[in-house]
């Protein structure tokens, strides 16, 4: 069984994600607030672990950049997944179809690493993520089919509940499958105003798709925060399929 998720991010007024462009609020810096506030509220979320995509992740680790598309394979191999040691601690997931992110240890800011691929990757690449102590699963043939891959996290590490904490492509890939059960979003006194900058959700699809169709918010939460902030929280109910 999957865990439960829970997109949790912060965000200006109009839904961009990147503070440093925000206008500050009237009474302070916009970057003490996000300091102040996200990850205090992620802890009272109680959850075994985040979620990012590749771009997020790598704020924290490098990435291969040589050759890096030339040493994906012509076609999908399947091989199965490598489930390293948790060791009691919560988990870092990284959507990396590609297998760019460059690993040096099993853990970011102590968190044990899973990377979760396409079935392209390079054995060469799945080589160094072992030698790191990293585990890693796939997600069918170019990475994106993530429900089992997320149900194989699950019952491998017992996992109940993960925090998807962008970026807005990845938010949207998990929305567009429908895998989002909740939403805990910290609206700062902000705006940024430029369109096309990152946004909570970003889902490349099509003209005319609905990413979010049949899935409907229910207000579980609401509460204003020292700073202006008001940390609003829903839960997902999403339609029975139809006959």
């Amino acid at each position: 069984m999957r865990p439960s998720i829970t997109c949790h991010m912060i965000t200006s007024l109009d839904g961009r994600l990147h503070p440093q462009r925000w206008g500050g609020p009237a009474d302070g810096r916009i970057d003490q607030l996000v300091a102040r506030h996200y990850e205090a509220a992620a802890s009272r979320l109680k959850a075994d672990g985040w979620i990012v995509g590749r771009r997020t992740m790598a704020e924290f680790v490098a990435e291969h950049s040589e050759h890096a598309e030339a040493e994906r394979l012509e076609a999908p191999r399947s091989r199965p997944p490598h489930l390293a040691a948790r060791a009691g601690r919560d988990l870092c997931v990284a959507i990396d179809p590609g297998g760019r992110l460059r690993f040096e240890a099993d853990h970011v800011e102590g968190d044990h690493v899973v990377v979760i691929l396409s079935e392209r990757v390079a054995e060469q690449r799945l080589t160094r993520l072992r030698e790191a102590g990293v585990t890693y699963l796939f997600a069918g043939p170019d990475g994106d089919d993530l429900a089992p891959a997320l149900a194989t996290l699950g019952e491998a590490f017992g996992v109940e509940h993960l925090l998807l904490e962008g970026g807005g492509v990845t938010n949207g890939a998990f929305l567009a499958a429908g895998l989002i059960d909740a939403l805990s979003i910290l609206i700062c006194p902000a705006l940024d105003g430029l369109d096309g900058e990152p946004s909570i959700f970003d889902h490349p699809g099509p003209p005319g798709s609905r990413p979010a169709a049949g899935q409907h918010l229910r207000l579980r939460a609401c509460e204003t925060l020292p700073g202006g902030v008001v940390w609003l929280r829903h839960d997902i109910e999403r339609e029975a399929p139809s006959a």
